[in-house]
Order: C-alpha cells, then structure tokens, then sequence
C-alpha cells in the first residue's frame, strides 16, 4: 500500500475497538493506550471521540464498548456475498441431518462463523453468527487450517498460543500438524470434544471456482449413543454434497 493513502487515524481508531475482549471488558485509558500500541494522551483522545460517535460507553474513568460497534459485524452479514448464498444450503443440510449447520471463515487465530441454521441442542457453546472461537478447537478451523499452503501453516503454528479446554484438546503443535496433515489427505474431519465436553464436529472445506478453499461447512452436534465413525457416515455425505453445489457459486 502506498504510505499516501494510508490513514493513521483510522488504524488507531480500530485498534482501540479491538483493544476490548473479555478479560478487558472495562479499562482506563492507560490501559488501552497499552493494548492499542498507543500513548495515554492519544487513547484518551480517540476513547472521547469513539464516545462522541456511540462506539464506547465510560464513567469517567472506565471505558467499555457500548452496543452500537455491533453495527460493524451486523454490516458485514448483511453486505457479504458468502452468508447469503450459503444460508439456502444449510438450511438443506438441517434439514436432511437434523444438527445444526455453520459456515466459517478464518481470521488469523480464530474462525468466525458468518451464517448458519438450526438450533443447537443441550449444548452450552452456541454458535451465533458472528461469534469467534480459537481454530484448532473447531473441525471447521482444523479444515481452513489444514488447506493452507505449508508455509503459512507452519507460521500459524510458530504464532498460536495454544489453548486447553478439554481432557481431548490436541494438546501440542507436533499433535495439531499430525491432525491438519490427516485432514488434507482425508479432505474432512470430524473432532470429539475439542472446545466442551459432549460435543462433536465435522467439516468439509468450501472451495471456490478456481478450487481454492473459501470457508469451511459443519455441522456441530452432541455426541449422546452416536460413535464417531457413525456420525461421519450419516453427515459427511451430505456435507460433501453441499460443498460441490456450492462451488461455482461462492
């Protein structure tokens, strides 16, 4: 990108939004100014501003992100091409496997799940459009991770904090490249257990025209009496099925 045409204000602007997650729900000035990269003075000035604009919410010495940044996420939904050619097809697919149905995208350490149908059942991690969740803990991140080209894997691996939920939760980066290796001679998978106890996945990647995979479809079901061989023969068929349709269409 040309230094001209690069908006410095802008970029700061949105690292101060992105400066917020969970475990930094309410923070000072001082203490965006340190996540954003940012001087006191400057986070302060932009914390004011995003007020101004409805973006933050503070008690004057407290700031915290007020409703209105969802506009953000809910324009993307509504203006991307993806979630509405998907939306058709995963009602199909809930239809056919009774679970509940996603489309993924990849956002460096994280999928974002950008469309889905169904409800999911007795199950506490629910997948709303929008949400985000660590890749490795996701068949349909382990399947966007696995169709990267090699070198990009191996600097995703080198960059990612790995994170244990679970007594199952691939534990190692030598035990998470041994899975996306599997996954790319396999072309799906299917994960027990990764993110919360009682739950299974299983994904397919979404290519395009050119065959370069887009996003990733799954279906996130419990696992009750189901074995995992079980459930892959019951919905990978139909998974498989909806990626070929969907091809020269995303």
């Amino acid at each position: 990108m040309d230094d001209k045409d690069w908006i410095a204000g802008a970029a700061k602007a949105l690292a101060i939004i992105e400066a917020f997650d969970e475990e930094h729900a309410r923070m000072t000035p001082t203490m965006v100014a340190s996540r954003a990269g940012l001087s006191r003075t400057a986070a302060r000035r932009y914390l004011l501003t995003l007020r101004e604009l409805g973006y933050v919410d503070t008690d004057g010495k407290l700031f915290w992100l007020a409703p209105r940044v969802l506009r953000l996420g809910q324009s993307y939904l509504e203006s991307a091409r993806l979630p509405r050619t998907v939306q058709p097809f995963l009602q199909r697919i809930t239809a056919t496997v009774q679970e509940t149905a996603l489309v993924a995208i990849l956002d460096e350490h994280d999928v974002v799940y950008v469309a889905r149908n169904g409800v999911n059942r007795a199950m506490a991690v629910g997948f709303v459009l929008g949400s985000r969740a660590p890749a490795p803990l996701s068949s349909a991140g382990l399947v966007l991770l696995a169709f990267q080209a090699p070198e990009s894997i191996d600097q995703w691996l080198a960059s990612y904090p790995i994170k244990v939920f679970t007594p199952h939760t691939y534990a190692t980066v030598e035990r998470l490249r041994e899975v996306l290796g599997e996954i790319r001679r396999n072309g799906y998978v299917v994960t027990d257990q990764q993110l919360e106890l009682g739950v299974r996945g299983v994904a397919v990647p979404l290519r395009d025209r050119h065959g370069a995979v887009v996003a990733a479809i799954s279906v996130s079901m419990p696992i009750g009496q189901e074995s995992a061989s079980g459930a892959l023969q019951r919905v990978l068929p139909t998974l498989q099925e909806t990626a070929s349709l969907l091809r020269n269409l995303v």
